[in-house]
């Protein structure tokens, strides 16, 4: 028996496929990231630098992992999607799916600033409210690694605009919210993807409580809703991407200025401490 357009197993393979991706991208990417490091490490007998571990890790996570199996998955559906519905029962065939990237008119720059400034206040009202529950945050691991070593920072500020947010927003906002939209619309198609793209960050944490690290990824649902948005409102997954590049980089650029100047500083604990929150 044939299943109809709106049933239940329409929506679980569209849940399964659009996590998956999502989630199966990331773990692609570290999995990478872990052989190439391991390769040289332990069968070359070469020390990395850290700078040179996060290029590994944005080539892989960022760049194959993430942007990778966006591309991928939009090569491959229109051959792989016929026959998994033929397989499943499910009736007709998968409607286009496109990622549409354009350079930002004044309306949609206007929407980046905006979200920008809402993301960076969500962020901001999330460190306020871990400060009030003083609950123990883990530290994002690239925060922890950037204050060891601060001209890591300098390569994440950019890499933030270039390579972390184009590719981090391609394969959920692109791809698994995409997903989700064609079967739920456009409000659950914004926020699933949001509180999967947060939960998934639970893996990015070191350190902490569970419960710190609970309220630390219900607080990075607030930018990813903003990211959201913008690519539901405008289509053009430049602008989500330009939002989550600059939010991304104005946090690696605070905890730089914290960890360079912070005997500057009339209170460098705390101030470390605030800005560590916002990761």
């Amino acid at each position: 028996m044939s299943a109809s357009k709106g049933s239940p197993l329409r929506t679980v393979v569209a849940v399964v496929s659009a996590v998956g991706l999502g989630a199966g991208g990331l773990l692609l990417g570290f999995v990478l990231t872990a052989i190439a490091l391991g390769v040289v490490v332990a069968g070359l007998g070469v020390d990395i630098p850290p700078a040179a571990q996060i290029v590994v890790s944005l080539v892989f996570v960022q760049g194959v992992g993430s942007a990778g199996v966006a591309y991928a998955y939009l090569k491959l559906r229109p051959v792989v999607g016929p026959k998994i519905r033929s397989v499943l029962g499910l009736q007709g065939v998968p409607g286009p799916f496109d990622i549409d990237v354009a350079v930002p008119d004044l309306r949609q720059a206007a929407i980046v600033v905006g979200g920008y400034v809402l993301a960076l206040g969500a962020a901001f009202a999330g460190s306020i409210v871990v400060t009030l529950l003083q609950v123990d945050t883990g530290t994002n691991q690239a925060a922890e690694m950037g204050m060891e070593n601060p001209e890591v920072l300098l390569l994440l500020i950019p890499a933030s605009v270039l390579i972390i947010g184009p590719g981090e927003e391609l394969l959920f906002r692109g791809v698994v919210q995409g997903r989700l939209r064609e079967v739920f619309g456009p409000i659950v198609g914004i926020l699933l993807p949001s509180a999967v793209f947060a939960g998934l960050h639970w893996f990015a944490l070191t350190g902490g409580s569970a419960t710190g690290n609970l309220v630390a990824l219900g607080i990075l649902i607030g930018p990813a809703l903003v990211f959201g948005a913008a690519y539901e409102i405008t289509d053009n997954i430049v602008v989500p991407s330009l939002i989550h590049g600059i939010y991304n980089a104005t946090l690696f650029s605070l905890l730089y200025v914290v960890v360079a100047f912070g005997d500057r500083l009339p209170d460098p604990q705390n101030s470390t401490a605030a800005v560590l929150a916002l990761l």
